[in-house]
């Protein structure tokens, strides 16, 4: 059998992974941040036909899929081909504060936004802290 070795392979392998190639784009942008008892993500999607995206969440992991392609057609001519197509992926890893089967997604503007409540489990309580002191228990709510 005969192997053939590129050692500039690995290299390419990488700049495709963080700069894509034109059927792979590698960049999803999104902005993440809570808001009170709410956890947004918003990933900038311009262009994208809202039927083409996809978000699952299995386990803590939410995967958002989205794909943009070409006019296409007998009549359409490609003059200039600058914008990234093809499918789109981003994963994020939610921590287990957030109430996952509460998750509700929009799509405005080009924009794809994400909204997940924040579990009861995660939200601040008041905690009764019991004293005691000469024998004498006392009860002491914070």
């Amino acid at each position: 059998m005969l192997m053939r070795t590129d050692p500039f392979r690995e290299i390419d392998r990488l700049a495709e992974q963080f700069f894509g190639t034109t059927s792979r784009p590698a960049v999803m942008h999104m902005d993440a941040y809570r808001d009170g008892e709410w956890f947004y993500a918003a990933f900038d999607l311009p262009g994208v036909d809202p039927d083409s995206i996809d978000c699952t969440v299995e386990r803590n992991v939410l995967t958002v899929r989205a794909e943009r392609r070409r006019p296409a057609g007998d009549k359409v001519e490609l003059v200039a081909a600058e914008r990234p197509m093809g499918t789109f992926s981003r994963q994020l890893f939610l921590g287990d504060t957030l109430d996952t089967d509460k998750l509700e997604a929009g799509y405005d503007n080009g924009v794809l936004t994400l909204r997940i409540p924040i579990a009861e489990r995660a939200k601040p309580r008041r905690i009764s802290v019991t004293a005691s002191g000469n024998g004498h228990r006392k009860q002491i709510n914070a």
